[in-house]
């Protein structure tokens, strides 16, 4: 009887002792309870919120223009870059100061036109250019060489007069051509401007015998009907 129950002690410890193990792993397993794991794991930290749908720019829907009104955008930010540019240059290099007021002026004007233009030109999905044309960074170089009353004369001269009549022209057709609202309404608000310009070029000394085309051909019809 003592080496039976010798033998049967050692056994029955060990499975005791084992029953205490296993109930010790499954009271301290981590709980499976199922739902919503975007709170918190643990006092105190938080998980990061989930992504949501992107709402970007990229994902805004833009209005489709005509390629003809992108093209005129496309256009006038060119010019009107060009404009800002080569004032600039006047406010500096001019020897008349009737001038460099004159170029200050278009450097300002030009400049909330370009803004406008660019607001608009986002609004429409379209990418403006970064600076002005190859001829007319050429121009603004071949100005540059010039100084004193030889500069006052080809800038008001090239950029007061003839450049103001194109600009003239091109934003007189486009108001009759392009299709989108938005835009023809842009166009509306600055001819008077850039009619404006071009009278104040044509009362500086430095215009000589330079005359608006358009000018000139208006004061025919006058006469004309006054005849």
């Amino acid at each position: 009887m003592k080496r039976i129950r010798s033998k049967s002690l050692p056994v029955a410890f060990a499975a005791a002792l084992a029953m205490g193990v296993a109930m010790a792993q499954t009271s301290s397993a981590p709980s499976t309870t199922s739902g919503p794991t975007t709170g918190s794991t643990s006092a105190g930290a938080q998980t990061a919120p989930m992504a949501q749908p992107g709402t970007g720019t990229r994902n805004t829907p833009k209005a489709k223009l005509a390629r003809s009104d992108r093209k005129f955008i496309e256009n006038a930010a060119k010019g009107g870059l060009f404009e800002v540019q080569v004032a600039k240059l006047a406010e500096s290099k001019a020897s008349d100061p009737a001038v460099k007021d004159f170029a200050k002026m278009l450097a300002d004007q030009h400049t909330n036109a370009n803004n406008e233009l660019t607001q608009l030109a986002n609004s429409k999905g379209v990418e403006l250019p970064a600076g002005p044309g190859f001829m007319q960074r050429h121009s603004v170089n071949s100005l540059a060489k010039r100084s004193g009353a030889d500069f006052d004369k080809h800038f008001v001269s090239e950029v007061g007069i003839k450049d103001h009549q194109k600009d003239i022209k091109d934003f007189e057709k486009a108001a009759k051509d392009v299709k989108d609202p938005d835009l023809k309404a842009f166009i509306d608000k600055t001819l008077p401007t850039l009619r404006e310009h071009l009278a104040q070029a044509q009362k500086l000394p430095e215009a000589g015998n330079n005359t608006n085309a358009m000018g000139n051909k208006g004061s025919a019809v006058s006469k004309k009907s006054s005849g």
